[in-house]
Order: structure tokens, then C-alpha cells, then sequence
């Protein structure tokens, strides 16, 4: 049957179907079937404003009523073979997101290559409660902060790269320094009872001692034990929006020639003029173009000695949305998506200290290493939405963050701050105490200083 139709195959035999249907099958229907069938939904959803599902029955019961197809020559059994084929690709084309055709990526979900690429997958957040300390009750509040740990965001390869050309003979110079830490491959052990090789000296005092009746220990034996490093290290980057602050700001008002300006106006002008002309061609410089710049010099040292290291960021907004950025994670491989990820590194938002700290002392504290270090850069106290009675308060944050730091001792971490912050000494003394701390006043010498004070922290 079906001579004319022109919708079956030719010789009218039936064609089997394989999974995935064959596309050419499913625009043989005339447009007006797909609009028949939207009408019939449509009322059949009228009561609850839904569009409900359609069966092949009730698909070929209109298609006999519809005067604007005409299927009174196709054989019965051809036809409902077609329209369950027709209902099925339907369906499956309606359920595809807008904007995703046949052959785009995304358009069958985990359907082998045709899946989305990892990078483009939503972010994962890893969320951790920690307790956080009120000075106030001289207790903790348990699980009070909520911290967020995400993957930073990827930038490009090139700001790595042009930040080693232009601290070109640092880098060189730090690796120089580094690298003299490494120990020898091999140390000698003397005065042992049971060894590789005997030592011949302590041989003979043995043997002469023994024969003047002292009867010492026969240590007569020496080997060689494997050296290596065992350090790991932890750099936390403040990403609070306090860092997006230009450099020039936090300089005097003129340069070192200050009281020539008194004297001739004029020479103020014209600096003036030359400091918007460097401006115009290269943006100022922030403090968190700094934190940058040294993550990328502190990267290189560590690289060359060996060292466990990683770098992490944090920010946020109130005690349930701490934000902590893995830049580099203690177990992560160095990498090209490690160097773009420094790129990405921006101001957000606020600094609540406490759980950023105690997040990364857990990380620490998991990793398996001798020696364990957590270095904390930032540009000014801790403050953050609620981290005290009110945005004024700066004592409960202070006292918090002290409390964290004294968390990381008790675990057999060595914690140190490094603050360019001018003023830091005023609560440095009161949050540090004890623990180590730097004010780097020349905040352009913070690339330079951080490797060298992590140099110093790791030999002690």
C-alpha cells in the first residue's frame, strides 16, 4: 500500500530502526503535525496550565479527525510504526535545551565525546563549618563560619610569563639562592654498632682501648643516610577589596625632591605631568598586582629547590560565605593551569581571617611533611559583615584570628604574617604576639622579600 503517498520507502517495505534513530525519518511529517499535536497538549493541559504527555493513540484519533492531513491511503501497520518513531524524536528534541542543535557539545549528556569538556562544567564549592572564637565569652561558637573552596578561575599564560621577564634578574638570583639550600644527596654517619663500612680510625682506638681495660662500645662503624627536604608550605593571598588599591595612593605626596617643588612650582607641574603621561601608558600599580608578582617569583624559588608548597586565596562576605580560592593545592602537580590561575588573582570582597586560617590549617595538617608552614599575606587587619558587634568594632576579629594562629602552633605549624600595611604594628603586636610577623613598609619590595623571609622561616 501507500502508492503516491511518497512518505514511505520505496517498495512500501517496512524499514528497521536503530537506536539512535536515523534522522531522515524525522521530517518526512508535514509541519502542520508538529502544530496538531502542540493543540492537543495544549488542551489537554488546560485544567492544570501544563503541557501534558501524548500518546500514539490519541496522535493518530486527530490526525483521522484533521481535515488538513490526509491519511486514509497509508497501511495501518506503517502508520503507527511511523507515528511512535515521530512521537519519540519529538519528545527528544523538545527535551534539548535552547540553543543546542544536533552535533553541539552538551546536546546528549554524557554521551561519551559529545560531553561537555571539564572546564566548562559548573563550579564545584566544598563547604567546611568552622568554630570561631569569642573573646567576649572566652569560648568558641560552634560552627559558625561556612567556608566555600573552589578552584580559582583561569586566566592567560602570558602575565606569567612577561612577570619573569621583567624580574628577570631576580628570578635568576633567588633560584641561585634556593638552590644552596638543597642538601647534599648523602650525609656520613659515624659511631655506629652496625653499619656499611668499618672506620678505620675508630677501629684502632677501639682496639687500644680494649686493651687498656676501658672497654668501650664497639661504634667502629659508619654508613650513609639519604638527606632530603621535608618542608611544606602553605602561602594564604588576601583577596579582600582592600588590595585594589593603587601603590601611588599609599606613597607621599611628591617623591624625595619634595622641598624642591617649594621652591619652584613649576618642577611640580612638570613631575606631574611626566607621572600622567607613565600612567596613560602603563595603569598603576596595586597591591594586589603585588601579591601577584610575588606568588610568581615565590613559585620559581620553590620550584628549584623542591619544597611542598601551595597557594590559596580567600575573601567573602559574612560568616556563611567565606570564599577560599585553590590557586595551587599542596598536592597539585606545577602547571600551565597553575599559572593562569595566578593571573586570576582579583579583589572581592572582605577579610574574615579566622576560618580562612583554620581552613588551611587543616590542609596542612593532612599533608604529610616535618616541617609545616603557613605564611599569610595581607594589606591590613581583619574585618568583615558580623565579624564583631558592629563594622567599627575591631577587637573580636583581632582576637579571632589571633586564636586561629594559636590553633596552628598547637598542630606543629609555624604560622607568619607579612602585612604592607603602614599602620600594622598597631594591632600586629596584639593579634601576633609571639608569632612572627613582618611589616614590609617599601611595598614594592614585597616580590623581593617574601621569598627571601620564607628562605629564613625554613632553615630555622
Amino acid at each position: 500500500g501507500g502508492e503516491g503517498a511518497g512518505e514511505m520507502p520505496q517498495g512500501g517495505e517496512e524499514v528497521a530502526f536503530e537506536t539512535p534513530p536515523q534522522p531522515e525519518f524525522r521530517g518526512d511529517f508535514k509541519p502542520e503535525l508538529a502544530q496538531l499535536l502542540m493543540k492537543l497538549r495544549l488542551q489537554q493541559g488546560e485544567s492544570d496550565g501544563t503541557l501534558s504527555p501524548i500518546t500514539q493513540e490519541q496522535l493518530q484519533e486527530m490526525l483521522e479527525k484533521s481535515v488538513e492531513i490526509t491519511i486514509s491511503e497509508w497501511a495501518e501497520g506503517d502508520l503507527a510504526s511511523s507515528l511512535g518513531l515521530f512521537l519519540s524524536d519529538l519528545d527528544k528534541d523538545m527535551a534539548t535545551p535552547a540553543g543546542q542543535g544536533e552535533g553541539e557539545k552538551g546536546d546528549r549528556p554524557g554521551g561519551g565525546e559529545e560531553a561537555e569538556p571539564e572546564e566548562d562544567l559548573p563550579i564545584e564549592i566544598e563547604w567546611s563549618y568552622y568554630d570561631e572564637w569569642d573573646f567576649r565569652a572566652a569560648d568558641y561558637r560552634p560552627r559558625w563560619c561556612r567556608v566555600g573552596e573552589r578552584p580559582a578561575e583561569e586566566g592567560e599564560l602570558d602575565y606569567y610569563e612577561e612577570t619573569l621577564r621583567k624580574y628577570h634578574g631576580l628570578v635568576m638570583e633567588t633560584r641561585r639562592q634556593f638552590e644552596l639550600l638543597r642538601p647534599e644527596t648523602f650525609r656520613k654517619i659515624k659511631r655506629l654498632e652496625d653499619g656499611d663500612e668499618i672506620d678505620l680510625d675508630r677501629a684502632l682506638e677501639f682496639i687500644v682501648d680494649k686493651r687498656a681495660g676501658v672497654g668501650p662500645l664497639a661504634q667502629i662503624y659508619w654508613r650513609r643516610n639519604k638527606l632530603e627536604r621535608d618542608v611544606a608550605v602553605a602561602f594564604l593571598l588576601d583577596m579582600s577589596a582592600s588590595t585594589d588599591e593603587e601603590i601611588e595612593k599609599q606613597r607621599p605626596k611628591y617623591d624625595d625632591k619634595e622641598d624642591d617643588f617649594d621652591d619652584d612650582p613649576r618642577k611640580y607641574f612638570q613631575w606631574l605631568a611626566q607621572r600622567r603621561a607613565k600612567q596613560a601608558v602603563e595603569p598603576p600599580k596595586r597591591i594586589i598586582d603585588l601579591e601577584k608578582e610575588s606568588s610568581v617569583l615565590i613559585v620559581e624559588a620553590l620550584e628549584a629547590i623542591g619544597d611542598s608548597y601551595g597557594i590559596y586565596g580567600f575573601s567573602g562576605y559574612g560568616r556563611e560565605n567565606v570564599e577560599f580560592y585553590s590557586i595551587k593545592a599542596l598536592d597539585e602537580m606545577f602547571s600551565d593551569r597553575v599559572r593562569k590561575r595566578i593571573d586570576k588573582i582579583e579583589p572581592i570582597r572582605s577579610t574574615r581571617m579566622g576560618p580562612a586560617v583554620r581552613h588551611t590549617i587543616d590542609k596542612l595538617d593532612e599533608y604529610d611533611a616535618k616541617v609545616k608552614i603557613l605564611i599569610l599575606v595581607s594589606d591590613g587587619r581583619p574585618q568583615d559583615h558580623g565579624y564583631g558587634r558592629d563594622r567599627t568594632e575591631k577587637e573580636y576579629a583581632v582576637h579571632d584570628t589571633r586564636q586561629a594562629l594559636l590553633e596552628a602552633k598547637r598542630k606543629g605549624i609555624t604560622p607568619f604574617l607579612i602585612t604592607v600595611d603602614k599602620e600594622g604594628h598597631d594591632y600586629l603586636g596584639e593579634m601576633c604576639q609571639d608569632i612572627g610577623y613582618e611589616v614590609v613598609s617599601d611595598i614594592e619590595s614585597l616580590p623581593r622579600r617574601l621569598p627571601s623571609l620564607y628562605r629564613a622561616l625554613a632553615t630555622d
